[in-house]
């Protein structure tokens, strides 16, 4: 009797950030397809799970599919996990996802989530819980298509405030924050080690995540 294979996610290698060096939407998008979202629908099935007992709630996964792009070629590409099964984007939800630079572990509110003002009220309200619960390398961004962000432990408490104040009276304002792993970190290579980071991320933003809901 035979007995099926299960894959297993073994970790990201330099082919998978080499894909988003290649020139052409075209060439891209069918190195994206075969290296990378393979690997992203590994990892949901396994952060889904963990994720939707974490959040008392079950999690859907949704890959980037970039499917509006007719002529830029994706930069990044990500897989998200949110309460929602029909899509992320208008609701809070955790990403994680690769730049030619970095993999980035992190909980997102983007510009079509109406829950922005929600979390940006609680997070003014309570900024010195947000200080403490945040760790001093985590990661903050004001714009989920720009690689660089701003790291915790460097932000004033009005600058901090600041980003709160843009994501409730900005109409095309996001926030996210969460980790960056550079390409090269042997924990990448590490698909079980990569994945319990992930869980601990995970576990340090929830407070974030259950801010974004009234």
């Amino acid at each position: 009797m035979s007995t099926a294979m299960i894959e297993v996610f073994n970790g990201f290698d330099e082919r998978d950030f080499e894909v988003f060096e290649i020139e052409g939407l075209e060439a891209r998008m069918e190195a994206l397809i075969d290296r990378v979202r393979p690997k992203f629908n590994l990892i949901g099935e396994r952060v889904s799970q963990s994720l939707s007992e974490l959040c008392e709630e079950e999690m859907f996964t949704h890959v980037a599919k970039h499917a509006r792009r007719t002529v830029n070629a994706p930069n990044d590409s990500w897989v998200a996990f949110a309460n929602n099964k029909r899509g992320y984007k208008a609701h809070p939800h955790f990403q994680i996802g690769l730049w030619s630079t970095h993999v980035f572990v992190q909980f997102a509110i983007i510009y079509e989530c109406p829950n922005k003002n929600v979390f940006a009220e609680r997070a003014l309200d309570e900024l010195e819980s947000v200080r403490e619960a945040v760790p001093n390398h985590f990661v903050w961004s004001k714009d989920h298509m720009v690689p660089a962000g701003h790291i915790h432990s460097e932000l004033s408490d009005d600058e901090l405030a600041d980003f709160m104040l843009r994501l409730k009276t900005v109409k095309a304002s996001e926030l996210t924050c969460g980790i960056h792993i550079q390409r090269g970190d042997p924990v990448l290579a590490n698909g079980e080690a990569f994945l319990r980071l992930v869980d601990d991320t995970f576990r340090t933003l929830l407070p974030l995540y259950k801010m974004s809901f009234a």
